[in-house]
C-alpha cells in the first residue's frame, strides 16, 4: 500500500513516527503475517518530488482475515494513529499476489527500488500478467547486479465490475549497493530487459522510488 505524509510533515519526522510508533498498533492486527515499511532515501526528495512517501507491504493468510480487522476495536486505533501522520486520503490498498522471479542474499545496507506499473491499455489483465511474469520475468532476473526480484500483481478481484486499480502491480529490485545499481545499464541483459518494457507497460505512468527497507515483523 503506498503512503503519502500529512500535509506539512517533515519528511523526517514522518519517518520516525512511522517506524518507531505506528508499528505498535499495525502489530496488535489478528493473524498479521508479516509487516514491512519501505522509506524512501532521503537524497531522492532533493531531486524531484516522489510519487509516494513509502509502501507498507502486509502478508496474510487469507482476505477474510484481513477484513475481519475492519470491524475490530483495533481498527479504530489504527485509523486514529493514522491520521497522526499519514495523508488517509490518498490510501490505496492494493492484494496482489507475489511473484518471485528471484532470490538471494542481499547485503545488510542494500536497498530496493519499488516501480509502480501500469499496463498498456491495449492488452487484457491476463495478457498483461502473463506477459510480465513469463517473458519480462526471466530477463529482468537475468541482470547480473539484481540480487532479488520480485513482481506483485493485482489480484484479478481487483478488475471486477469493470473497476481498475490505481496501478497493475509493483515491482520490487533489490541491490547490494548504489554502484551496484548505477552500474547495471552497462549490461546486456539490463538493456534487454528494458527494451521489453515497451510490449507490455504504459511508459507514461511508469514510476518508481528507491527505498530503504524495514522489516518490521
Amino acid at each position: 500500500m503506498p503512503v503519502r505524509r500529512r500535509k506539512g510533515m517533515a519528511v523526517e519526522a514522518f519517518q520516525d513516527y512511522w517506524l518507531t510508533r505506528h508499528p505498535e498498533v499495525v502489530l496488535k492486527l489478528d493473524g498479521l503475517q508479516r509487516y514491512v515499511q519501505n522509506h524512501p532515501l532521503p537524497g531522492g526528495y532533493t531531486k524531484r518530488e516522489l510519487p509516494v512517501d513509502g509502501v507498507a507491504e502486509t502478508w496474510w493468510p487469507d482476505t477474510e482475515t484481513m477484513k475481519r480487522n475492519a470491524s475490530s476495536p483495533v481498527w479504530a486505533e489504527l485509523v486514529a494513529d493514522e491520521e497522526k501522520f499519514l495523508d488517509r486520503s490518498s490510501l490505496q490498498l492494493l492484494l496482489v499476489e507475489e511473484h518471485v522471479m528471484k532470490d538471494e542474499p542481499v547485503a545488510e545496507d542494500g536497498f530496493k527500488i519499488i516501480e509502480i506499473v501500469n499496463r498498456l491499455p491495449r492488452l487484457s489483465v491476463d495478457r498483461f500478467q502473463d506477459h510480465w511474469e513469463n517473458v519480462h520475468g526471466p530477463l529482468g532476473a537475468s541482470i547480473p547486479n539484481v540480487r532479488r526480484y520480485i513482481q506483485n500483481h493485482a489480484r484479478l478481484s481487483a478488475y471486477m465490475g469493470g473497476r481498475e486499480p490505481e496501478c497493475d502491480g509493483y515491482a520490487m529490485v533489490w541491490f547490494n549497493s548504489m554502484d551496484d545499481m548505477r552500474t547495471s545499464p552497462e549490461s546486456a541483459a539490463y538493456k534487454t530487459t528494458v527494451a521489453d518494457e515497451a510490449n507490455f507497460i504504459d511508459g507514461k505512468r511508469l514510476d518508481f522510488v528507491i527505498v530503504k527497507e524495514h522489516v518490521i515483523k
